[in-house]
């Protein structure tokens, strides 16, 4: 910096692009002046090539790194990989405690793909670093080497790399995290869970393992379960048991999460997140009173601290809220939690849960006109909501209108899955079978991990009781990909109630509506009950999905074909 800087200030004074720079003395003599003139100049007249031979010259005479930097910088604009290594390594050999060499070589050896050659760049560079700095640079390789295509390959360079970190205490955990990381990433998952053993056991209070056991939660429980449960019956650091609460809330294991939010808040009171996430599990769960306490604990510990993250969860607070009141059909206080909402806040949520409160109220007009004046500033904005307003429109049996704002969004975002899987939605409301198969099956290829278009499928084709045994193995493969959801579970135990199977069918109804109470899943239970002659248990579920969520369609339809009257 010191040398050059002073000199392409006068370059730029000389091509027009300052025009008064400051005026600073300068220790180049008159040759290496003119050498980085010309080659400032060379890079002006968009020749970066002829820069890169006269700046590279001039950083090796000078042993500058900042010239160093500028000339393997012009070599990679000149798309020259080769050209910027040789820059790279130049400015290695010329400065040996430079790091930043050390970090343009590994980033230019994969760039060129000379993956295993990085490896070895890595090592040496890894040895050079303050063992302090260690953990933080071995936590950001995956990152580094993402564009690496041989996943696998990358992988095992990776592993060898770090051969000496996992040796060390200090470094063991961090290594064996990335190296998981990357094992994951290449799909050797089982490989993925020894790293994460491999790593708690070497260093039991280093978090990196555990968060890696816990993305492997969903492919391989058995083998990480043991770990994070162990790691668990301590007292976890905070954002790690929220974290794994998190992930639980994902796989739908409501109840475990749920125990795993409690143990944080008592064992962390000041810790505002877990009172936030508790809250909002337990909206989820129906669980009304718990709620709302947990909820305007947060709320009082977001007033008292400035806090931005704590304001931005206010919103969700102050929504959920707004949720539970109208439950209870106590819409202006309702109407109240959401006024309280900042105006930077998400204007579609909020527009969303004040059309829901207006249509309960029966003013379903000024609903859709709520929705419908939500301003977007982005072709994405734009994207969700059309998703909301169809979402309403379907709700309200609005159909037809549903289906052409539907199209309409898929016209300019036409392999959006979000949205096709809501125009199947529509199609089957429509009797659109074969068009909502169609859109589901290319959901399935498109994204082939996502249980949730094998659920629909199947559950459409056991619910009109066709194509049974197809229905089972697409419910079975949702059940593979997410064992833990209920309203999966919920679809083949309906699939075995349209199969004559009721007594398989009330276990898994059962089992389903214990783990996640929900009116849809009450519906199910309770048809199967009545049609099993067990018309007071039947009527006991109703009037509990009642209370979870009076206007459920599928509900209010059982209700009407039993001719019940709650």
């Amino acid at each position: 910096m010191k040398y050059w800087f002073s000199s392409i200030a006068l370059v730029w004074a000389a091509t027009g692009v300052c025009a008064e720079p400051p005026v600073q003395n300068s220790n180049l003599n008159a040759p290496l002046f003119y050498q980085l003139l010309l080659g400032e100049l060379n890079v002006q007249a968009g020749e970066p090539g002829a820069a890169f031979a006269i700046l590279l010259d001039a950083a090796r005479k000078t042993k500058d790194e900042a010239l160093f930097q500028r000339a393997t910088e012009l070599a990679l604009q000149a798309r020259s990989g080769e050209a910027a290594l040789q820059a790279a390594k130049n400015w290695k050999t010329s400065l040996p405690e430079s790091l930043e060499a050390n970090r343009y070589i590994l980033q230019i050896l994969l760039a060129l793909n000379r993956v295993e050659e990085a490896g070895r760049a890595l090592k040496n560079s890894m040895t050079e670093l303050p063992l302090k700095e260690q953990s933080a640079a071995i936590g950001s390789i995956p990152r580094v080497f993402s564009r690496v295509q041989d996943k696998n390959f990358a992988a095992k360079v990776v592993e060898q790399a770090l051969s000496p970190a996992v040796q060390n205490p200090e470094t063991a955990g961090s290594a064996w995290t990335t190296i998981g990381r990357m094992k994951r990433d290449a799909g050797d998952i089982q490989g993925a869970a020894e790293a994460a053993r491999a790593g708690h056991a070497a260093n039991r209070v280093s978090p990196g393992p555990i968060m890696l056991a816990m993305s492997l939660l969903g492919f391989v429980p058995n083998e990480v379960q043991p770990l994070i449960s162990q790691y668990m019956a301590g007292d976890a650091l905070p954002d790690l048991r929220l974290g794994y609460a998190r992930t639980l809330i994902d796989l739908n294991d409501m109840q475990t999460a749920l125990l795993q939010l409690k143990q944080l808040t008592q064992q962390h009171p000041e810790f505002a997140p877990g009172w936030l996430f508790l809250g909002l599990l337990q909206t989820d769960l129906s669980q009304v009173l718990q709620a709302e306490q947990s909820l305007k604990h947060y709320l009082d510990m977001a007033d008292q601290n400035p806090d931005p993250d704590l304001s931005g969860g206010q919103s969700e607070a102050y929504l959920a809220l707004s949720q539970m009141a109208q439950k209870q059909g106590l819409w202006a206080q309702a109407d109240e939690w959401l006024s309280r909402i900042p105006p930077e806040a998400d204007p579609l949520k909020v527009a969303t849960r004040r059309a829901a409160l207006l249509a309960q109220q029966g003013r379903k007009a000024d609903a859709l006109k709520v929705l419908e004046q939500v301003k977007v500033s982005s072709p994405q904005e734009g994207r969700l909501k059309a998703l909301a307003l169809s979402q309403w429109l379907r709700d309200d049996k609005q159909i037809s209108a549903a289906l052409s704002t539907m199209e309409e969004a898929l016209a300019k975002f036409p392999a959006d899955t979000e949205l096709q899987s809501e125009l199947a939605m529509l199609c089957e409301k429509l009797g659109r079978f074969e068009q909502m198969e169609n859109l589901l099956r290319g959901i399935m290829k498109a994204k082939p991990t996502d249980p949730h278009a094998f659920n629909a499928l199947g559950y459409s084709l056991a619910d009109r009781k066709v194509r049974l045994n197809e229905a089972r193995e697409l419910i079975l493969k949702a059940i593979q990909l997410a064992p833990r959801d209920p309203f999966i579970q919920d679809s083949l135990g309906w699939l075995e109630y349209r199969s004559g199977n009721l007594s398989e069918a009330i276990r898994i109804l059962e089992a389903a509506f214990k783990e996640r109470p929900d009116a849809e899943i009450a519906a199910h239970l309770g048809e199967v009950y009545w049609t099993d002659g067990k018309q007071d248990k039947a009527g006991a579920i109703w009037r509990e999905g009642l209370m979870l969520k009076s206007d459920n369609e599928t509900l209010l339809e059982t209700l009407k074909l039993f001719n019940f009257k709650p």
